[in-house]
């Protein structure tokens, strides 16, 4: 029952002074989704608001869907650390491809994108929605093959860990120690 505690103002009274009856919004995959059921189930009787869920998608493994990122196999994840070479290495090598075994098949039957880990990558990240629904019809045809795929996923997560970096390197200590402080937040439901 731990999971629940911060769906209740009061375990942060801090931030919420006198502020009992908020309502909470609660983002979890589907694995937490019964512990905040049985949250939701026990908050009437305990004098809490219910807290409400959104679900969200687990984001697979490069090694496919059946696999898990996992911190003990630094290949199932592209991490915020790596370098461009890693990225590329990481797609090329392990990202699961629903491409066909060959090319002439893979221009006859097309990519399979439920299964392809580059493409559910891409529909994550690409923020060009055209660009997305072009890949999406070039390479689930069989038009753009599996190395293209690759290729633009290696550019987009690339240009977004470098500049996650860049960010991450301006931060100090300080700034941490700041944001990490133990204060009330005011304003912030008024």
């Amino acid at each position: 029952m731990f999971l629940a505690v911060p769906s209740f103002p009061r375990s942060f009274p801090h931030l919420f002074p006198g502020q009992d009856k908020l309502r909470c919004l609660i983002p979890c995959a589907i694995d937490q989704d019964p512990y905040f059921r049985m949250t939701r189930d026990a908050a009437p009787r305990l004098g809490f608001t219910k807290p409400a869920l959104i679900e969200s998608l687990f984001f697979p493994a490069l090694q496919g869907e059946t696999g898990k990122m996992s911190a003990s196999d630094a290949n199932s994840a592209i991490y915020v650390t790596d370098s461009r070479k890693d990225i590329k290495d990481k797609v090329n090598k392990y990202a699961f491809s629903g491409g066909q075994d060959s090319i002439e098949n893979h221009r006859k039957y097309g990519a399979n994108l439920e299964v392809d880990i580059p493409f559910k990558y891409l529909s994550f990240f690409l923020e060009d929605d055209e660009e997305l629904e072009h890949i999406r019809r070039e390479y689930g045809s069989g038009r753009m093959l599996t190395g293209e795929i690759k290729k633009r996923l290696v550019e987009v997560l690339s240009e977004m860990v470098e500049r996650h970096q860049a960010a991450r390197a301006l931060v100090t200590d300080e700034m941490v120690d700041s944001f990490m402080a133990v204060r009330p937040l005011p304003n912030m439901f008024r």
